[in-house]
């Protein structure tokens, strides 16, 4: 609408002016040529003129106006003024009163030069008012031997061309606002046939994306739309189709997976109580056979670990993990931890060094899930780290809490990072881990994380070792808005590393 309107408006302008100029210039052009006409009549006349006597020169002045009134022209109505002038007197015949003391002042001093000219003015009318009107004034040439001065005005009032100029202006305007209105019907008809189909695919993709598998679009006609919307309801069809075939193989899957730990946590229990009889008894074999009684104790603590990390995982995939939490201070959990993982770390020749802030960290957590967290992270900073130290940080902003644990072992590429919390996942399938995990530790890890409304996030570089960060909010419940801890250390900021 704007721009048909700033269209229309300068078109309409434009439109005007050229109208405009082209009458006046054809009004223009035909007074001209009646003024030269009449001028050859009044120069006929000039010789009748009696110099000395006023009266006579009037009467002469007023016989010769009403001559040149009587011959009209194309030019239209017009008023005359014939003028003759003597030295310092002047002696005038107006078909008007007081038109010649209208005459503009310039255009009087141009004809007294000898030269023809014209004005556009506003000059009064027999009721005293003004109007416009075209003015042309001429020399009427004499014998060249007096200093008489003989001069033609013509006055030519401008109505009849204000009229036309005023219907042509009504009629743009109309004519404007017709082709505006029309220009906005097309807008309208075309955002509703076009625009408006648009708009509720947009919305349909935007709900299917959503997840509302369900959304379809209406098919009207047989046009492109249709065919928009029919290709747009085929493939809602397909992704519903294989959606629901991935949510069963993944329920599936959970089932086989908590169906299967709790099928095996009976009969590992029972070889875990024969395991425990003889590793207690492992005094009185041989020693082939006592160091087989302890390799069985070890791999059943492994598989008692990997099936409690299965029931885990499997809690969280059904839904059924509960958060508990309660005030605690986050330096104190991290204490614990440390002081469980230290014979660990002395193994690897690392050292753990821990930075609590002064009064300590204390949010709302569930500190078992926290603790569990903070032992996988340590568990694999030391155990990637080559026997480098291990740094463990803790801060607090006014909403939020994080620790990171950083090493400075083999690090991670950003490929690796991406992957690093799936499951079963391991940078390196030839390494042989130290620590005996079960390949899903980051992952419950992560789950714990999130089920605080929190993050766990992983920085690394090669060869310039990884840094993990937990941030959880203060109070349980809110929104975390950021963390008071860099992901990215401080040292590799400043040297500008690439994360």
């Amino acid at each position: 609408m704007l721009v048909a309107g700033v269209v229309v408006l300068v078109v309409s302008v434009v439109l005007f002016n050229q109208i405009s100029g082209q009458l006046l210039r054809v009004k223009r052009e035909a007074a001209i040529q009646q003024s030269l006409a009449a001028v050859d009549y009044a120069g006929s006349q000039v010789p009748g003129i009696a110099t000395g006597d006023n009266a006579e020169v009037r009467s002469a002045l007023g016989r010769t106006v009403r001559e040149l009134l009587t011959r009209g022209g194309s030019a239209g109505d017009f008023d005359l003024v014939m003028v003759y002038g003597a030295g310092e007197s002047v002696v005038s015949s107006d078909s008007q009163r007081g038109l010649y003391g209208a005459m503009p002042g310039d255009l009087r001093a141009a004809v007294d030069q000898g030269s023809q000219a014209y004005r556009y003015a506003q000059v009064p009318d027999e009721t005293g008012v003004p109007r416009s009107t075209l003015l042309v004034g001429a020399p009427v040439p004499t014998d060249g031997q007096s200093q008489d001065r003989v001069q033609l005005y013509y006055a030519f009032p401008l109505d009849q061309e204000q009229e036309t100029l005023s219907l042509v202006r009504t009629t743009v305007a109309i004519s404007g606002v017709a082709l505006t209105l029309f220009v906005v019907g097309i807008g309208v008809l075309v955002t509703r046939l076009v625009v408006d189909p648009v708009r509720r695919a947009a919305r349909g993709a935007q709900r299917l994306a959503e997840g509302n598998l369900t959304e379809r679009l209406a098919v009207r006609g047989e046009d492109d739309l249709a065919r928009l919307a029919t290709s747009f309801n085929a493939m809602a069809d397909s992704l519903q189709r294989q959606i629901k075939e991935l949510e069963g193989l993944s329920h599936l899957q959970q089932r086989f997976t908590s169906d299967v730990s709790h099928e095996l946590r009976t009969p590992l229990t029972t070889v875990s109580m024969a395991a425990d009889v003889l590793h207690d008894a492992r005094a009185d074999f041989d020693p082939q056979v006592a160091r087989s009684a302890e390799l069985l104790r070890a791999e059943l603590d492994r598989f008692e670990g990997l099936l409690s990390d299965l029931l885990e995982i499997s809690r969280y995939d059904a839904g059924a993990a509960v958060l508990e939490p309660e005030a605690a201070d986050l330096g104190t959990l991290i204490g614990r931890v440390v002081d469980g993982m230290r014979t660990l770390a002395e193994r690897h020749g690392s050292e753990l060094v821990v930075s609590v802030p002064p009064g300590g960290v204390i949010a709302e957590v569930d500190a078992r899930r926290v603790q569990r967290v903070l032992r996988n992270l340590i568990g694999n900073a030391i155990e990637h780290g080559a026997g480098k130290p291990v740094e463990i940080a803790v801060a607090a902003s006014g909403t939020a809490a994080a620790v990171t644990v950083r090493d400075h072992g083999t690090g991670l590429t950003s490929t690796e990072a991406e992957h690093v919390f799936d499951r079963f996942w391991r940078a390196d399938p030839s390494r042989v881990r130290t620590v005996g995990g079960s390949g899903l530790g980051l992952s419950i890890s992560l789950e714990d994380a999130r089920l605080h409304g929190g993050w766990l996030q992983v920085w690394g570089r090669p060869r310039a070792g990884a840094q993990f960060r937990l941030t959880v909010p203060l109070v349980a419940g809110t929104e975390l808005t950021g963390s008071p801890l860099p992901l990215r250390p401080a040292v590799v900021r400043r040297t500008g590393g690439a994360s």
